[in-house]
């Protein structure tokens, strides 16, 4: 078979078949590799698009990087409806069916400890959104606009001090809520992390980030979790809890794939 060895995912023979999910990378369907106990997840992908040359420059292409991601994504997501997969890095990719072998024989041990780990388990992902915030900067713009015609000097002045307390008093109200949101979803799951705020111009929400959590809790109480998110959100006007999920495992994946090209 020619062509590069796409890798999406490592996990234990599973009687579903991934051939049943989306058309993968590239357009091709993903198919099983199968190796000792493990089974590797992999598709065939061209060489002019996924050897080392080009894929560097292929991922300054941000619609194909996107069209690749959401590929990638459609494999996972099928995989954790029927299995527990360790999800590898996008674009983690091998020269032939021998190369993934040889992975996965290397790695066997860590792969093994990381799906005892993951067995039965999805990812569960919290973000806190400060949306008053966003408001603020507008009502401060308008006000701004307007500070010719305060009554005086010190009025003005005393009116920007009032609004800086109020807002840093919102400001620490956010950030506590967040705080306990996460202690108390933490205390719900197997495991949780905390990610960096997301950067806006990168995710397309304007208002500020947080919280960006992620949460390891077993399938089987995903409704519970779910519940207590939802018992949990915040009356505090202005702020946005956004539950996302479930997910395979991403956050909890100690073991990567390396990439051979």
């Amino acid at each position: 078979m020619t062509g590069l060895r796409y890798v999406y995912a490592v996990c234990r023979p599973f009687e579903a078949t991934a051939e049943d999910g989306p058309a993968g990378v590239a357009g091709v369907p993903p198919r099983q590799l199968p190796h000792g106990g493990l089974i590797a997840i992999v598709g065939t992908v061209p060489e002019e698009d996924f050897a080392e040359e080009p894929l560097r420059a292929r991922l300054e292409d941000l619609d194909w990087l996107t069209a690749t991601a959401r590929a990638h994504q459609g494999v996972i997501d099928a995989l954790t409806s029927v299995t527990t997969p360790l999800p590898l890095r996008l674009a983690t990719v091998f020269r032939d069916d021998s190369g993934v072998r040889a992975m996965l024989e290397e790695r066997e041990q860590d792969f093994h400890r990381a799906l005892d780990r993951l067995e039965g388990r999805v990812e569960w992902g919290v973000k806190v959104y400060a949306e008053a915030e966003r408001t603020e900067q507008k009502d401060r713009a308008t006000e701004s606009a307007a500070a010719g015609k305060a009554a005086s000097g010190r009025d003005y002045l005393r009116q920007r001090r009032l609004r800086h307390h109020a807002q840093e008093e919102m400001r620490a109200t956010v950030d506590r809520f967040a705080g306990q949101l996460h202690d108390t979803l933490s205390g719900c799951a197997e495991d949780s992390l905390l990610h960096a705020p997301q950067n806006p111009a990168l995710s397309g929400v304007s208002a500020r980030n947080v919280l960006n959590a992620a949460y390891l809790v077993p399938r089987s109480d995903s409704e519970s979790f779910v519940e207590r998110v939802e018992r949990e959100k915040s009356g505090i006007p202005g702020v946005r809890v956004e539950l996302t999920g479930p997910w395979a495992a991403y956050s909890f994946s100690a073991v990567e794939g390396r990439s051979h090209s």
